[in-house]
C-alpha cells in the first residue's frame, strides 16, 4: 500500500479528497490532517506522496515544504495545493522545487492529481 499525507485546513476539501482516493484508488492509504502542526509528525522520507496546502494558519505550505525536504522527503513526491491561480503558484514555486503546484479548484488541475494517484496505484500493484 502506498502512503499519502494530505495537510490542508479546508475541511470540505480534506473530506472530498480522502473519500475520492479511498473509493477510486484502493491501494493508496491517505492520511489527512486539517492542521499543519498535526501533520508534522507524519512527514518522513518514507512517504510516497505529500500534498500540502499553500495557505494555512500555523505553518504554510512553503514552511512545510522546507521542513519536508530537510527531513529527507524527495521533492518529486511533494505537491503544493492552493486556490490561487497557476501563474501565482509558479512564481512562488519555480520548477524543480517540488513535483507540482496545483490549483485545487480547477478541473484541469485535478486531472494531474488523478494521473499521480493512478501512477502510485500501479506501483502499489507491482
Amino acid at each position: 500500500m502506498k502512503k499519502i499525507v494530505l495537510i490542508d485546513d479546508d475541511h470540505l476539501f480534506l473530506e472530498f479528497l480522502t473519500s475520492y482516493v479511498s473509493e477510486r484508488f484502493p491501494k493508496l492509504e491517505i492520511l489527512a490532517y486539517n492542521s499543519s502542526l498535526n501533520g508534522l509528525a507524519q512527514i518522513n522520507p518514507d512517504l510516497d506522496l505529500l500534498l500540502l496546502d499553500l495557505e494555512m494558519p500555523d505553518l504554510d505550505g512553503r514552511k512545510l515544504l522546507a521542513y519536508a525536504i530537510e527531513k529527507g522527503v524527495d521533492k518529486s513526491r511533494i505537491i503544493i495545493l492552493s486556490g490561487r491561480d497557476a501563474d501565482y503558484l509558479h512564481e512562488c514555486f519555480p520548477m524543480g522545487q517540488c513535483l507540482a503546484v496545483l490549483n485545487k479548484n480547477e478541473a484541469r488541475q485535478k486531472v494531474v492529481l488523478d494521473m499521480v494517484f493512478d501512477a502510485l496505484q500501479r506501483k502499489a500493484g507491482e
